[in-house]
């Protein structure tokens, strides 16, 4: 599976993507460099990490989304391309257009760094394949801004279309209805606060979020 993960300043968690690709799908990604205009040909999977992107300045996510490579990313989401944006790369996503809401700051003004139960809520994905519905999974959250947040509307339309993804199963951050995850309409955009490239090696004391990669390179190849 050829794919690329997108580098901003600030980023910190660019390289532990590309490391979770490459022991998954045995070829390294494409390190791409916020200021690039164009995608490597063919890529099948575009990996936005966390870290914090311009320092996380005016919004978390804010700038990142309007680097030039962001045109590209939007363009390929529109052609079906798999989009994955972890912790700061679900901010860049929300701010980009690309996933509805917005991650606010963490309802208790802390930074949460731990690890976290996450209930599988739709396992018919690319990204999800691997696991089962209702499945719960423990990964790592690292962040101050995970706080995702919605009008009702919007929030009825997520349920409703089977648009959650990933749901804590205790309270983490505020998030609405504990939201840890969510796709677009098409289904090939994915954006959520834990890292599953942190629980992909068995040295990380978890293998959960390896699934998730497993299931991309079954479905993308």
């Amino acid at each position: 599976m050829k794919s690329a993960v997108l580098v901003f300043p600030g980023s910190n968690c660019d390289r532990d993507l590309a490391v979770a690709l490459r022991d998954v799908t045995g070829t390294a990604p494409t390190m791409v460099w916020h200021g690039e205009t164009e995608l490597p040909e063919g890529v099948g999977l575009i990996a936005v990490p966390g870290g914090f992107s311009y320092g996380d300045y005016l919004r978390s996510g804010a700038m990142a989304a309007r680097s030039p490579i962001m045109r590209a990313v939007v363009d390929a989401a529109g052609r079906g391309v798999p989009v994955l944006g972890v912790c700061n790369g679900f901010q860049i996503l929300t701010e980009a257009g690309l996933l509805p809401g917005a991650l606010m700051r963490n309802a208790g003004l802390n930074f949460v760094c731990r690890t976290v139960p996450l209930k599988v809520e739709n396992a018919q994905t690319a990204f999800t394949s691997r696991y089962s519905a209702g499945e719960e999974i423990m990964v790592p959250v690292a962040h101050h801004d995970g706080n995702y947040s919605a009008d009702a509307e919007t929030l009825d339309r997520l349920e409703g279309e089977g648009r959650v993804a990933f749901r804590y199963g205790e309270p983490v951050n505020g998030s609405a209805r504990n939201i840890a995850g969510i796709f677009n309409e098409a289904g090939n955009v994915l954006g959520l606060m834990p890292h599953p490239e942190r629980v992909v090696d068995p040295a990380h004391g978890r293998t959960d979020g390896r699934r998730l990669f497993e299931g991309l390179l079954e479905t993308v190849g």
